[in-house]
């Protein structure tokens, strides 16, 4: 593979680059490495060079998504076989174990103060609801403000967290299934799942109405969440707000 033309050496470089990336790398962001691996390059000589690596070499790369170049043999690596990639143990400095429960009043905080969605929330998780459709890792309120002029009725956000980037179908499942009893529903994975999920899941949570954040699930004191999608608001189903609420009745409403 190896040659001493212009286009060859950047396609090199750009075999190299995916070559350290296992989930792959962004058209727009190879031609960026590229350029800073060799500032003589043209930008319009590496665009012409990389913009179809999928088509010129289909044994070595492929896109697993818009946009997006992987080398083939991650595919499955990657892909495939979430059950051989790295365990969800994560450790800080302080060598305590990282867990989903963590977060739980962290983003709770977030939603009250920085996303402004919630005038309160709490975290839950676990079985609280009773419910095989599962609990929210958070449950928070909207409700007026005594200074507001126009009242507005009480509104349910819900927040599902995850900190192992293997569960994020399930975390997408779950958070469809709390809309039957919230007017927001929330899905919180980490910011450094494979690219090719975030932007499934960017797709999926615009075409639900599903809220999209993305955080640091390896430090605690700073989790750095941020919004990639709002949460739509819909009408719930009165019935499943009462009989799931009553569990936290006094927890979210004192």
């Amino acid at each position: 593979m190896a040659t001493t033309t212009i286009t060859g050496q950047i396609r090199n470089i750009a075999f190299e680059l995916l070559e350290n990336k296992p989930e792959g790398i962004r058209y727009s962001e190879l031609g960026r490495q590229i350029l800073e691996a060799n500032p003589s390059f043209m930008p319009n000589t590496i665009s012409g060079a990389t913009w179809d690596l999928d088509v010129r070499f289909p044994d070595i790369v492929y896109k697993p998504d818009r946009g997006v170049f992987r080398l083939v043999k991650f595919k499955e690596d990657v892909g495939t076989q979430p059950d051989q990639l790295p365990t969800t143990t994560v450790r800080t400095t302080s060598r305590k174990a990282i867990k989903e429960e963590d977060f739980y009043k962290p983003f709770a905080d977030w939603l009250v103060n920085e996303l402004e969605e919630c005038t309160k929330a709490i975290g839950l998780g676990g079985n609280i609801f009773r419910d095989k459709w599962g609990t929210p890792d958070v449950v928070g309120i909207r409700e007026s403000k005594r200074s507001d002029i126009v009242l507005f009725p009480t509104e349910i956000v819900v927040g599902e967290i995850k900190i192992d980037s293997n569960g994020l179908i399930t975390a997408f499942g779950q958070a469809c299934a709390y809309k039957i009893f919230s007017h927001k529903s929330y899905i919180v994975v980490p910011n450094d799942s494979q690219i090719e999920d975030l932007t499934r899941l960017d797709t999926l949570s615009r075409q639900f109405g599903i809220g999209l954040i993305l955080f640091d699930s390896k430090n605690i004191e700073n989790p750095n969440f941020e919004i990639r999608v709002r949460a739509l608001k819909h009408e719930p189903d009165m019935f499943f707000v009462n009989k799931n609420l009553k569990f936290i009745e006094d927890r979210l409403f004192r």
